[in-house]
């Protein structure tokens, strides 16, 4: 069920009717009957990997608890580890390794038929298994004890809302809110639908009208020069931020709507000065986790420098790996770690011969060309991050430049100029709103309106999604990871 169809429209305001109106201590149930419902609308028989998640890790929390020896502890965690990284391979990463294999041994001579699993990748495993897998490692840690109510840890494993794309929520922030009884509030349950809003014109307005162009030219790269590689790249950094921000705020709003909070995945990553500071700002949920169970684990910073490196270079190749079985997301990850890495050096340099400079010391001028600098070396890499495959990304990479041509139609992207000035003041709009944000509360500051006009800008902004939303181009990308 996406959230940008009929389904879901008719779906969210039944769960929510229904959700307030029954007793506290039934709602439980509703929500993880109403989630795995959700879920089935997929791909029903995939609800099984769900469930037997759910029920391995439930009881091998509650037996890391209970237990005091290490190697049973070391053992139980370990059941945990090979069944939802093993389901993870199997699903996802199986037939890319076999696929690689049988090339390596082709370059060697040798005629290799590795075996192939014909089978669809189950949507938001990636997002739940890494949930789920949090909640056993934190017990393991003793960060947390174990939830006792099965049905209640189900649900944490399967609510709706951020089930397949995320936010990636601990334990620790969304258990206990399974029970706290939430009445209905009008400030907040309008605050979650207005935020709704705000994601689905990012989705269906600015993000799927971008897919069309960018789609034209990544999808046939061999027939497009500089121009058509620059503007794709530059509209694909807008495509998959307000795709995947704007799912992130149609989840944290329905779960608002409702009571419950999540965690903020995005934070204007566009504003950013340094690739250090584009992590802490895009998807938070998912950078936060790498930093928590694989870089801590690896040693963090507290090491030699050579160390530091291997940490920083293993941390983005397995992210780039988690978003996908392709030598495009490993090509993305090793160039994020090499940029992580630079940024790393010039910054020890720094501390050891100059004074730092306080950020709010520095001139706009040189803030500028930091966030613009960020900004170029982020869409490089998002060009592997888009690219079929490796070979055709380094073809865009080495011909940005090429055949620079200033006439639209001949770019042959199916882009007008009257499509490109609207296309253009849709990000203006979007990056206009998301400087305020910087600087303030968007919602204290409308707040000092009029009530009336308030709510004509929220009725102008839904017929703008309805009129102007492309509709036909309705998988949100991060569905795929």
């Amino acid at each position: 069920m996406l959230f940008n169809s009929i389904h879901f429209l008719v779906f969210f305001p039944i769960v929510v009717g229904l959700y307030y109106s029954i007793p506290h201590r039934f709602r439980w149930v509703l929500l993880l009957l109403g989630s795995y419902y959700f879920y089935l609308s997929w791909k029903a028989e995939y609800i099984i990997i769900i469930f037997l998640s759910t029920l391995i890790d439930y009881f091998v929390a509650k037996r890391l608890y209970d237990t005091k020896s290490q190697k049973i502890k070391n053992y139980l965690l370990g059941v945990s580890l090979v069944f939802n990284l093993g389901t993870l391979f199997a699903f996802k990463y199986f037939n890319f390794f076999s696929d690689s294999t049988r090339e390596i041994f082709q370059h060697l001579s040798i005629q290799l038929d590795p075996i192939t699993l014909q089978v669809l990748l189950p949507v938001g495993i990636s997002f739940y298994t890494f949930q789920t897998l949090s909640y056993t490692i934190d017990v393991y840690r003793n960060n947390i004890k174990p939830e006792k109510h099965f049905g209640i840890f189900a649900l944490y494993v399967s609510f709706f809302p951020q089930l397949v794309a995320g936010p990636i929520e601990r334990a620790k922030n969304l258990l206990p809110q399974f029970y706290e009884k939430h009445e209905f509030n009008y400030d907040r349950v309008t605050f979650g639908l207005k935020l709704m809003l705000w994601g689905f014109f990012k989705k269906v307005v600015i993000a799927d009208r971008l897919a069309v162009v960018v789609d034209t030219v990544f999808g046939n790269v061999y027939e497009h020069t500089g121009t058509a590689f620059i503007l794709a790249t530059f509209f694909y950094a807008f495509q998959i931020y307000c795709d995947f921000s704007g799912y992130s705020d149609i989840a944290i709003g329905s779960a608002h709507v409702m009571g419950f909070r999540l965690m903020t995945n995005f934070r204007r990553p566009y504003f950013s000065k340094s690739i250090p500071e584009f992590w802490r700002r895009w998807h938070i949920s998912l950078s936060t986790w790498f930093k928590d169970y694989v870089f801590i684990p690896l040693g963090g910073r507290m090491v030699t420098i050579p160390r530091l490196y291997f940490n920083l270079t293993v941390v983005f190749v397995v992210s780039g790996l988690w978003h996908g079985a392709n030598w495009t997301f490993v090509a993305w990850g090793l160039l994020n770690a090499v940029y992580m890495i630079l940024d790393t050096s010039i910054q020890l340099f720094r501390e050891r011969f100059f004074k730092p400079i306080k950020s709010e010391n520095e001139s706009p001028v040189i803030s500028i060309f930091k966030i613009l600098l960020t900004f170029v070396l982020v869409n490089i890499g998002w060009i592997f991050f888009r690219a079929n495959n490796v070979s055709e990304a380094l073809y865009i990479v080495s011909n940005l430049f090429s055949k620079i041509s200033f006439t639209i139609p001949s770019l042959n992207m199916g882009l007008t100029y009257f499509g490109l000035v609207y296309i253009l003041m849709l990000i203006g709009f979007l990056m206009f709103v998301e400087f305020i944000q910087e600087r303030t509360s968007i919602k204290k500051l409308l707040e000092t309106f009029p009530v009336a006009i308030r709510w004509s800008g929220y009725i102008v902004l839904l017929l703008i999604i309805t009129t102007f939303g492309v509709f036909n181009h309705t998988q949100f990308i991060y569905f795929q990871f």
